[in-house]
C-alpha cells in the first residue's frame, strides 16, 4: 500500500504552530518550538513566514494576488465599478470557506490575541487599499472620484467583514455566501451607478414597458390617469 504523501512543509508549519498556540498559548509559543513540532529548521520557518503572526494568515497573500490580477482583468471595463469589487471581496470569502475548520480556529484564536488582532487588520486594510486603488482609477473622470472610490472601498470591506464574522461566529453553520451578498446589497444600493432596474450584467431595465395609445387632442390629465391605471 502506497503511503500518503507527506503535505507541503508550509502546510505542515502553519498546522503545528495553530496546535501550539492553541494548547499553550500565542505568547508562550516561540518559532522555535514551532519548527521543533514541524520537524523543520528555523530557516525553513522564515522561509516561508516573515513572523510568528504571519504563519495564521498562511493564505492572505496568495488571496490578495488573486485579488488584484481579477481587478487588472481587461474583461472587467465594462462592469459596473461597484459590481466588480463586490465580486473581488466575493474572493476573499472563498478563501475562508474553502477551508471552514481552520477559518473558525484563526477566528477564534485571533480574538484572544491582540497582536493577531493587529495583524488581521493590517491584512485587511491592504484589501481596502487594493479596492480603493481600482475604484480611483474607474471614478478618475468624476470630481468626487477620490472620495467616492474611498468610502466605497470602505463600505465594501465593512459589508464583507459583517457577513464574514457572521458566518465564523456559528462555527461556520449557515450559508457564508447568502450572508455575503445580503451585506453587499447594501453597498450596491447606495453606491451603484445603474439605473434603477438595470440588470447586474448591464442588459438593460428589468420592468416592463407601458404603451398607451391615446386620440390626438385627448388631455394630458387623462392620459396621466390611464397610465397610473395600468401601473396600479
Amino acid at each position: 500500500m502506497t503511503p500518503a504523501p507527506k503535505p507541503p512543509m508550509r502546510d505542515t508549519l502553519v498546522a503545528a504552530a495553530l496546535q501550539l498556540f492553541t494548547e499553550h498559548g500565542f505568547e508562550q509559543t516561540t518559532v522555535d518550538d514551532i519548527v521543533a513540532l514541524a520537524g523543520v529548521g528555523r530557516r525553513s520557518f522564515f522561509r516561508y513566514f516573515p513572523s510568528k503572526e504571519s504563519v495564521v494568515f498562511p493564505d492572505h497573500e496568495g488571496c490578495l494576488r488573486r485579488m488584484t490580477e481579477f481587478l487588472a482583468d481587461p474583461a472587467g471595463d465594462a462592469a459596473d465599478p461597484v459590481d466588480r469589487v463586490n465580486d473581488a471581496a466575493r474572493l476573499v470569502l472563498r478563501m475562508y470557506t474553502g477551508d471552514p475548520e481552520f477559518s473558525v480556529r484563526r477566528y477564534e484564536l485571533t480574538r484572544q490575541v491582540p497582536a493577531l488582532r493587529a495583524h488581521e487588520l493590517s491584512v485587511v486594510r491592504r484589501y481596502e487599499r487594493t479596492l480603493a486603488n481600482y475604484l480611483r482609477a474607474r471614478f478618475a473622470a468624476r470630481a468626487d472620484g477620490r472620495l467616492r472610490a474611498d468610502v466605497i472601498a470602505a463600505a465594501v470591506v465593512a459589508a464583507h467583514n459583517h457577513a464574514l464574522r457572521t458566518w465564523l461566529r456559528s462555527a461556520a453553520s449557515i450559508d457564508p455566501e447568502a450572508e455575503v451578498d445580503h451585506a453587499l446589497e447594501y453597498v450596491t444600493a447606495t453606491w451603484s451607478d445603474r439605473e434603477d432596474g438595470e440588470a447586474a450584467d448591464g442588459t438593460g431595465p428589468a420592468d416592463d414597458v407601458v404603451v398607451m395609445v391615446a386620440r390626438r387632442g385627448t388631455p394630458m390629465w387623462r392620459v396621466v390617469q390611464g397610465v397610473q391605471g395600468v401601473l396600479e
